[in-house]
């Protein structure tokens, strides 16, 4: 026998040694990985159901022509602005209308005009004989004026030229200065004056009455006039003058043309568009009524908003808050964040919120028609009868309270984004979320989830009446909608009945279903567990007891603790003979074994458990608390007599790391108080009187040896908590140890005399005895 347990000593040695090593961690410190991949997940889903939000998949929008009459009602989806093009148009126009051309003031034409009348009067002055008339000729040409001997005749007179230079040209300058059109009419169009602008200095100047300006003929009779009233000519000498100067005189103020369209095109630009300002559910067309072009100019807005594709940036502002929202998840999970949800939780809550989101946009997109219910009604009924408190009662069977209720927040958010919905609707979904949390939280059964159908229902009625006495449409409306609140409630319990079962197939959760189902004492392995190893199972049953009290006073989670606590020892079944609770009198099997290979055996009970667990599937949770409830305590009894043995022999000193559990420590409250009331319920059947003092000495020494080995740093347990442990744990062992009073024997034919004082002890004890 003993060359076999070297065999196995020498087999699972290593792994235990290994385990042992790794074990010890610094108290407070978290180990657990980064949740990289589920996270990674999850953000995906969210991105996904960001974009999705802005993505309308079914244009509901009737585009009605003008003139075509309305088979339906047509109100807007949300709040809009349209731009009226026409009036727009209008005002521009009207605006570019009142803004004066831009006319040039060139000196450019007087410059000319003076020019070329001195060379005519030099060339004629300076020539003679024939060259004379060949000089008549070729100035008729040029100014394209038939030019007579007369004039050249005059043109050569000194007095003429005198004139010309001292009284003409001046007079002719001061008539160019305030500006000269070639028509009069070209300024009545323009009412509201013009801007000159000074060519040289660009200065301009507004011509509010543009009337005085004079034109090219006005200038000339006005020229006539003065040779002839102011200077007393004859006609000779102002026939000359006026074939001198006529044909040089042009005007000087012309329109600018571009310049002026540039500036009415900038002035059109600044100003501001006129809109249509359409509010949410308000009614553009209705039906019978025969569609006008504004009406058709809405219409064709809604079209284009609704058929439009994904909106990047709204998309980006939407997983923004959602990313805020896990931010605050992050930091209410108190030390751990995020870290404190697993890869495969991440997936889990990944999966659903993704299903429920898809449902909300595809069953959006596909709801059927109901007659003449206007569309806006019919989607508000589709988003009141969505069973979104459903997904929040999934992963209540399954997560802490807080992180499904800002999982929800989340849910909730999206899913009013995905169908369209606003503040009251988010109001709506949360609460109803929240309530329905705490309603599961509290049942223990499905009968008790069948009844959280009535306050759920309760609280979506009040909301949906709150809802309609803020918004209210008409008596029918919001009669049917109760309809619809109570087909949500139906549909929420149908979701968490239906699907809860499916998804801890699929991610081997275990739900409170799944306990109280583990929890019945007819369960194979606790069939099996009694036969086998019945101090193992009965010292199990107590445990139970206790962790389920203690859970309850600390606010842990009673039944988990109470399962747990049930299959803990499971790994017991491989080797029962080798416990004390099940030797029962028999030889200790120990006494032929070194306390290196009973300290094995004896660790090897965790990882054969955790096996056991895994094999007839009790859960993760519970596989995680069975690997935790001894942590890495010391098996204290064998190593104490391993270090004897060693210094008997001389041997060097044994390793204290090979008489300790594996571990990890306890990582919750539940692991932790499984631990406590394992290690307190065992221990105490060392007591030898057991009296109520003794045994709460006993458990506030074991309490103190775990809590200072640093056993509970990672549990979340507190000082409190210990505390109130205490109590609890002395309250159950002290009726289980408590003393009996020796009943008197009955001798034959005749009932032995007792004394007053023990027929009052047991007439206390028993009322059927003292009778």
């Amino acid at each position: 026998m003993s060359e076999i347990f070297d065999k196995v000593k020498k087999r699972l040695r290593p792994q235990v040694q290994i385990k042992a090593q790794a074990a010890p961690k610094a108290p407070g410190k978290d180990f657990r990985p980064f949740p990289v991949a589920g996270l990674l997940f999850f953000l995906t889903v969210l991105v996904v159901l960001s974009l999705l939000s802005t993505l309308g998949l079914q244009n509901r929008i009737k585009l009605f022509v003008s003139g075509e009459v309305a088979t339906h009602d047509v109100a807007a989806v949300q709040n809009l602005q349209i731009e009226d093009t026409a009036a727009t148009a209008s005002r521009r126009e009207q605006v570019a209308d009142t803004q004066p051309p831009v006319f040039d003031l060139s000196p450019k034409p007087f410059h000319d005009l003076t020019k070329g009348v001195e060379d005519i009067l030099t060339a004629v002055a300076e020539a003679g004989g024939e060259e004379l008339e060949k000089l008549r000729w070729q100035i008729s040409e040029n100014l394209n004026v038939e030019i007579g001997q007369d004039v050249i005749d005059s043109w050569q007179r000194a007095d003429l030229r005198d004139l010309v230079r001292t009284k003409v040209l001046p007079w002719i300058k001061t008539a160019y200065e305030p500006g000269m059109v070639s028509a009069s009419s070209i300024l009545l169009a323009y009412k509201n004056g013009i801007l000159i602008r000074d060519l040289p200095t660009n200065m301009e100047m507004l011509r509010i009455d543009p009337r005085d300006i004079k034109d090219l003929k006005q200038v000339r009779d006005a020229l006539e006039a003065h040779l002839k009233t102011d200077l007393n000519k004859p006609i000779r000498i102002r026939k000359a003058i006026s074939a001198l100067i006529h044909p040089f005189l042009v005007p000087n103020l012309t329109l600018n043309q571009e310049t002026t369209q540039a500036r009415k095109r900038e002035i059109m630009a600044a100003v501001e568009p006129l809109y249509y300002n359409i509010k949410k559910g308000e009614i553009i067309v209705r039906q019978g009524e025969r569609v006008g072009p504004v009406q058709q100019l809405k219409l064709q807005s809604l079209y284009r908003l609704q058929s439009g594709g994904v909106q990047y940036l709204e998309a980006v502002g939407i997983l923004s808050i959602c990313l805020l929202m896990l931010m605050v998840l992050h930091f209410s999970l108190e030390k751990r964040g995020i870290r404190a949800v697993s890869d495969k939780d991440w997936l889990f809550i990944g999966t659903v919120v993704l299903a429920f989101g898809l449902t909300a946009k595809f069953g959006n997109a596909v709801r059927l028609p109901a007659g003449d219910v206007p569309e806006s009604v019919r989607a508000m009924y589709f988003a009141y009868c969505l069973p979104l408190a459903g997904a929040s009662g999934i992963l209540a069977l399954f997560f802490p309270k807080r992180l499904c209720i800002l999982v929800s927040l989340i849910l909730s958010f999206l899913t009013c984004r995905l169908i369209g919905g606003d503040l009251n609707l988010f109001c709506y979904y949360f609460i109803g979320a929240m309530v329905f949390i705490f309603m599961l939280k509290r049942s223990e059964t499905r009968i008790q989830v069948l009844k959280t159908c009535l306050p759920l229902a309760a609280t979506l009625f009040v909301i949906w009446t709150a809802v309609n006495l803020m918004d209210f449409i008409d008596l029918q409306t919001a009669g049917t909608g109760v309809f619809f609140i109570f087909l949500n409630t139906l549909l929420t319990l149908l979701a968490v009945m239906g699907i809860s079962p499916i998804m801890e197939l699929l991610f081997g959760y275990s739900s409170r279903f799944r306990l109280m189902e583990l929890m019945n004492l007819e369960q194979p392995l606790l069939q099996e567990l009694m036969v086998k190893a019945p101090g193992t199972y009965h010292h199990s049953l107590v445990v139970s007891n206790m962790a389920e009290a203690g859970a309850r006073v600390i606010g842990a989670n009673a039944l988990l603790a109470k399962v747990a606590a049930l299959y803990h020892d499971i790994g017991k079944l491989k080797n029962p003979q080798y416990f004390i609770e099940n030797i029962s009198g028999k030889e200790n099997r120990h006494n032929k074994l070194t306390p290196s290979m009973s300290a094995l055996i004896l660790i090897s009970h965790v990882k054969k458990g955790v096996e056991l667990a895994r094999e007839h599937k009790l859960g993760p949770v519970i596989t995680d608390l069975i690997s935790q409830h001894h942590g890495t305590t010391l098996i204290t009894f064998f190593y104490h007599k391993a270090q004897e043995l060693a210094e008997a022999k001389g041997e060097d000193p044994v390793r204290e790391e090979e008489f300790r559990y594996p571990g990890p420590k306890p990582q919750s409250k539940e692991a932790g108080l499984i631990l406590l009331a394992d290690a307190i319920e065992a221990s105490s059947r060392t007591l030898v009187d057991p009296t109520p003092s003794r045994i709460k000495g006993h458990i506030q020494n074991i309490l103190r040896k775990i809590y200072t080995e640093g056993e509970l740093d990672e549990s979340q347990l507190t000082l409190k908590d210990l505390t109130l442990l205490t109590e609890t744990f002395h309250r159950i062992l002290t009726g289980i140890f408590h003393q009996r009073i020796e009943y008197p024997t009955i001798e034959r034919g005749a009932r032995q005399a007792k004394p007053k004082e023990a027929q009052a002890e047991i007439a206390k004890a028993s009322p059927e005895q003292a009778a």
